[in-house]
């Protein structure tokens, strides 16, 4: 794909929707979300590309009614499971063709794996871990903020010159978006070329996670930070999260020190959460971590730093010795729900 400085050729904001088993997937409504304030900002189309085999027309129709203009599933049964050769190639061909401003992906492991590769096969440039994407008023240049320098500062990324303009952004980093009666659009099923679905990898097999941790799913989230002092105080943390019924989160502090596994780690080097409660005890509030929780629709920090960067994003802030807030605050809790002994 030939690249020049004439943008007025390109045209359009595109998701990557992704699929498994055949169906559309969460993250593909949170790109949508994303996509379409782009669109509207630029006052032009937002399409949504998949690639699979055999993927139900409802779920099509869906990305539509939640704010496609146009849906472009790719198919054949060589596609149904991700494999980067192919799903790149096929990527390739409908980027030449129709020539996008802007693509969107999540950065999911298919995210992470295809971005990069296909950004190298058509020479355009890659904004990675995005946590925020903009439209610049003067330019019309995609404005692609993320995290950089371990996490210490903001960088906000232009590609003046090349075409497309491409990010990734982290899953559950925004709200899906919902359906809109009444809206319409165009669905195009097309059938992948043969020439472009060989691969030097080949799906030997799928084995499912069995870790039952699922923070990023989670309606309530009670994250534990350096505060805590000590390993054996995770212990308060877990309790209070039982309390709630919410999963146990962990900044990158934590983890590191080995209290607790990466799993629970929340922040732009672990999980995005959006939960409807998100509990902060002993937590600081540094960018990283601010980048996978700060969409939470309440947010609660406990800390006994009344100048905690977590403060300034937090509806309800307690400052004091979470020693003696938690253990009390749990108390309450249990009487409350009649999970006291």
């Amino acid at each position: 794909m030939s690249q020049d400085s004439n943008n007025t050729k390109h045209a359009g904001v595109w998701i990557l929707a992704e699929q498994s088993g055949g169906r559309i997937g969460r993250i593909s409504h949170e790109l949508l979300t994303r996509g379409r304030a782009l669109a509207d900002k630029l006052q032009t189309d937002l399409t949504a590309m998949v690639f699979g085999c055999d993927i139900p027309d409802d779920d099509l129709q869906d990305l539509i009614v939640c704010g496609a203009d146009r849906v472009i599933a790719m198919e054949a049964p060589q596609l149904a499971h991700f494999l980067v050769e192919p799903y790149s190639a096929c990527a390739a061909k409908l980027l030449t063709d129709y020539r996008p401003e802007i693509v969107i992906a999540g950065a999911t492991s298919t995210g992470r794996t295809l971005m990069p590769y296909l950004a190298i096969k058509i020479h355009a440039g890659l904004t990675a871990d995005c946590t925020v994407l903009d439209i610049e008023p003067e330019t019309n240049n995609l404005l692609q903020t993320r995290p950089a320098i371990g996490g210490n500062i903001l960088a906000t990324i232009k590609t003046p010159v090349h075409r497309p303009q491409m990010a990734t952004v982290r899953p559950h980093s925004t709200r899906p978006a919902q359906p809109q009666d009444g809206r319409t659009g165009e669905i195009l099923r097309l059938e992948a070329p043969p020439e472009l679905l060989t691969s030097r990898v080949k799906r030997a097999g799928f084995t499912p996670s069995t870790d039952e941790l699922s923070i990023q799913d989670a309606e309530v989230v009670v994250t534990a930070g350096r505060g805590v002092k000590r390993g054996e105080n995770i212990a308060m943390i877990s309790e209070l999260a039982d309390t709630l019924g919410a999963a146990v989160g962990a900044t990158r502090d934590v983890v590191d020190r080995g209290w607790m596994s990466y799993p629970h780690q929340v922040g732009l080097s672990g999980k995005t959460v959006t939960p409807k409660l998100y509990v902060g005890v002993g937590v600081s509030g540094s960018i990283q971590h601010i980048a996978g929780m700060g969409t939470s629709d309440h947010i609660i920090a406990i800390n006994n730093d009344p100048d905690a960067q977590i403060f300034q994003i937090a509806e309800l802030g307690l400052v004091g010795d979470l020693f003696e807030i938690v253990p009390v605050l749990t108390q309450k809790l249990k009487k409350a729900t009649g999970k006291g002994d």
